[in-house]
């Protein structure tokens, strides 16, 4: 019945029923129902929807590390192989120059000696060997030799030429790179009379340092300067002051050379050598005048024949041939990032006394990248800024000032100031010899 005016009727949800309009009696309790169920089809767009859950996946199966490549094994894989990702497609070019490399690198081939600049040096000069020399002196030849044997294993400590050396190769390096069939290059020989056996720790100390020094001459205690000519020596450097001056009179250029007194950093790109004038790259006959006669008569000397070109002097050969080698990277317009650079460092005064020098230079077909004119003032502090790995001088005086700023100097025994020397270097102990 109705009773409430509410009646629940199918499940469908709750319905309103009023008295029928006009005070009528109900014909039926369907016609009373003012507000009807909607129909299914609105009932059901009606309905919220029911979000379809997300569809269900399936975890990966888990995949076994692949296990780590050998070392040895990456270094021998090439770019494009079959593992790499974008394998496919890279040029035969690129594997090929990688296998390329992989190939030993073989050691330049040595240059003949006709057509080298042949620079021949000591095993004092390019090793240091104190420790052996004083065995040698004190104890003799057999307990010399029976040292080097026992301890041809330990690599031999730089001497005072290694860094000079090792600018040589640099230079070598850069002109097979410009002229790789050109033979024009730096020939280093080792110089030394040692004996035979010691042969085998020079080898392994030079192999230590990765030199390439392929011509060797151990005369065995006799001395080596008549090898000289017959190796084509341009320049030999050695710690023997007395081989040294047997190389001048052979008419040869040689220079004692020195260790410096503290260690000063050098261009490991560019070869840097620094020479006096008088004596060295000309001859002495303008400091026999000073020697005799004085500055003033000097000056008078050097105005007079300013356009006389001086005699050379022993290491004129050699700067002729840095300059040869100079030219080869001028040709390739490399003149500023030339790896080789040149310095005349002298006493002389450029007013008085300059323009001699330069024009006899001139005269010769050749130049210095710089002329620095000191007027008498120490050559020391200059040299340090320059910076070179090799300085030659005729006087030990100048040797020694740039020996004290950590230049490695080289003295060239020639000339008149061999006979005239500095008082320093005049004193000597009663037992010295």
């Amino acid at each position: 019945g109705v009773l409430g005016g509410v009646r629940r009727r199918g499940g469908l949800g709750p319905e309103e029923v009023k008295p029928c309009p006009g005070g009528l009696k109900p014909r039926s309790f369907m016609g009373c129902l003012i507000k009807r169920a909607p129909p299914a089809r609105q009932r059901l767009r009606e309905l919220p929807v029911r979000a379809e859950p997300p569809p269900r996946t399936e975890p990966p199966p888990p995949q076994r590390p692949e296990p780590p490549v050998p070392r040895s094994r990456r270094a021998m894989e090439p770019p494009g192989t079959a593992g790499a990702p974008g394998a496919a497609g890279r040029p035969w070019e690129e594997a090929k120059a990688f296998y390329d490399n992989l190939a030993p690198k073989k050691k330049p081939k040595s240059p003949k000696p006709e057509n080298a600049i042949t620079i021949a040096v000591s095993s004092r000069a390019l090793f240091r060997m104190e420790e052996e020399q004083k065995i040698y002196n004190e104890q003799g030849v057999e307990a010399y030799v029976k040292y080097q044997l026992d301890h041809e294993n330990e690599p031999f400590l730089p001497g005072a030429a290694f860094p000079f050396v090792k600018a040589l190769e640099a230079v070598n390096t850069q002109l097979r790179e410009l002229y790789p069939d050109s033979e024009e290059l730096f020939d280093i020989v080792l110089m030394t009379n040692n004996h035979a056996q010691v042969g085998v720790r020079l080898i392994n100390s030079i192999n230590h340092y990765d030199l390439f020094i392929e011509r060797f001459c151990m005369t065995g205690g006799n001395s080596p300067i008549c090898y000289l000519k017959a190796y084509h020596t341009n320049l030999y450097l050695s710690s023997d002051a007395e081989k040294v001056s047997g190389a001048i009179e052979e008419g040869i250029a040689a220079a004692t050379i020195f260790s410096p007194s503290k260690d000063l950093e050098v261009s490991e790109n560019q070869l840097r050598v620094a020479f006096d004038g008088d004596a060295v790259l000309f001859s002495d006959e303008s400091e026999q005048i000073v020697k005799a006669h004085g500055l003033d008569k000097f000056f008078e000397h050097e105005k007079a024949h300013e356009n006389k070109p001086l005699a050379q002097g022993p290491l004129k050969g050699f700067l002729e041939a840095l300059g040869k080698l100079q030219k080869k990277f001028y040709s390739k317009g490399l003149r500023m990032e030339c790896p080789i650079r040149t310095y005349l460092v002298t006493a002389r005064s450029a007013a008085s006394s300059g323009a001699r020098a330069l024009k006899t230079l001139r005269s010769w077909g050749l130049e210095t990248d710089e002329a620095l004119f000191l007027a008498g003032a120490p050559k020391g502090p200059l040299l340090k800024k320059i910076r070179p790995h090799i300085f030659f001088d005729d006087q030990m005086f100048h040797v020694e000032g740039a020996k004290e700023m950590g230049t490695v100097a080289a003295h060239v025994p020639y000339g008149i100031a061999q006979k005239h020397k500095r008082p320093a270097q005049e004193k000597q102990t009663p037992n010295s010899k």
